[in-house]
């Protein structure tokens, strides 16, 4: 009967760490998104300017780091703003492998486990989409000049 919890969990971490792997680049935007179209809505904004203002925090969010990471030349403020980026989608994957082990396995110790496993293969994921979406191109093209 354990085998088959673990067997489960494995499945179902699996089809959520795809999803997570596919929008976890959007979590802090998503964050920012929600929060400020919350204060809109709560400030008297109604839904659509809830919206609208969730929608553009959201997007500012998400161009700022962008263009954080693409024009920032040091490395340790790159390495900052990235782990600033990716911490929020690492957490977001934790809390989501938690919540499926915790229906299926009943130790508490392996439960932990998997959900940092989970947790860093979507920190991972993020960061690589990351900084690959962030690189500039090359400006002089792929012939090198001397």
């Amino acid at each position: 009967m354990i085998f088959i919890g673990i067997l489960a969990s494995i499945a179902a971490i699996g089809v959520l760490c795809w999803l997570l792997f596919t929008l976890a680049v959007f979590t802090l935007p998503l964050f920012a998104g929600v929060a400020a179209g919350m204060w809109a809505y709560e400030s008297g904004a109604g839904w659509p300017g809830g919206f609208i203002v969730g929608a553009v925090a959201a997007a500012l969010t998400y161009g700022v780091g962008q263009l954080l990471l693409a024009f920032v030349r040091p490395l340790w403020l790159r390495i900052g703003i990235a782990l600033a980026l990716v911490a929020p989608a690492a957490l977001a994957g934790y809390h989501a492998t938690h919540g499926i082990v915790k229906h299926t396995m009943p130790s508490e110790t392996w439960q932990i486990a998997f959900s940092v496993i989970g947790a860093t293969a979507v920190g991972v994921t993020a960061l690589l989409k990351m900084t690959t979406m962030a690189t500039p191109g090359s400006p002089g093209g792929s012939v090198a000049h001397g």
